[in-house]
């Protein structure tokens, strides 16, 4: 199968490597019909993170079930399923506990792992043709639709992106009328603004300074603050103010 494999710093290329295939009744090989880059892939590309050539990359996967193990029975062959960056089991005490990215099972001796990913376990990566998806019945959520269709692009943002950006409203506690600021409108700064308005917060507010950026958090229903044209909080306190609203001591 071809795969894009990092080779050296800044230097990756689409290689032949071996098939993805099942090594373990609880696996199944998924064919990749998209595969979100993430910042952390470009963390290893600059060569920050101890990545060793031949690591393929990527963990952001959607695509369709190929081959199933025998002890999986939540999923088939032919299922449309997004693979979270995370593997876990699902069934040790820190899975029970909702703890899934620090599974005990997943990389023994330690905690945690994830796919195509400097220092978090042997399993290659999602940028590739094939993937193994160990632990199936807890790692594959099913979709519905079919590859290609208009929901392609929305369908592979769960596997990382979006769902980073809606915890990130979960941990700051986002309620129906809440105020929110949001430093930074890369692709997860502008999903937690969207998450936040999904949320039903009344004023959302996006700091960064590139156009296209700010641009793009005002088509989300954010109100865009460019921090080179000023201190961000005061910027934002100014903006409270003129519309009537309390500005707050937080």
């Amino acid at each position: 199968m071809r795969a894009v494999v990092f080779e050296d710093t800044r230097r990756v290329g689409v290689e032949q490597v071996p098939d993805a295939v099942i090594e373990a009744p609880t696996d199944v090989v998924v064919r990749i019909t998209s595969s979100a880059i993430c910042g952390t892939d470009l963390h290893m590309y600059d060569g920050r993170v101890g990545a060793k050539p031949g690591l393929v990359l990527g963990h952001e996967p959607l695509g369709v079930v190929e081959s199933v193990g025998k002890a999986v029975s939540m999923v088939n062959q032919g299922d449309r399923v997004v693979v979270p960056t995370h593997l876990f089991c699902g069934v040790c005490v820190n899975c029970a506990r909702g703890f899934s990215a620090a599974c005990l099972r997943v990389r023994p001796g330690e905690f945690g792992a994830a796919y195509g990913y400097a220092g978090m376990g042997p399993y290659r990566g999602a940028q590739a043709e094939l993937l193994r998806v160990p632990f199936a019945d807890a790692n594959c959520v099913l979709l519905p639709g079919e590859p290609g269709d208009a929901r392609e692009d929305d369908f592979v943002l769960l596997a990382d992106a979006f769902v980073t950006g809606w915890h990130a409203t979960e941990l700051a506690g986002v309620s129906p009328a809440s105020t929110v600021a949001i430093f930074g409108a890369g692709a997860i700064g502008l999903l937690a603004a969207h998450s936040a308005n999904l949320r039903g917060a009344a004023e959302i507010y996006v700091v960064d300074r590139v156009p296209e950026r700010l641009d793009k958090a005002g088509e989300l229903g954010a109100v865009p603050v460019d921090f080179t044209d000023g201190d961000p909080v005061e910027q934002i306190k100014e903006l409270r103010r003129r519309a009537g609203l309390p500005i707050g001591e937080e």
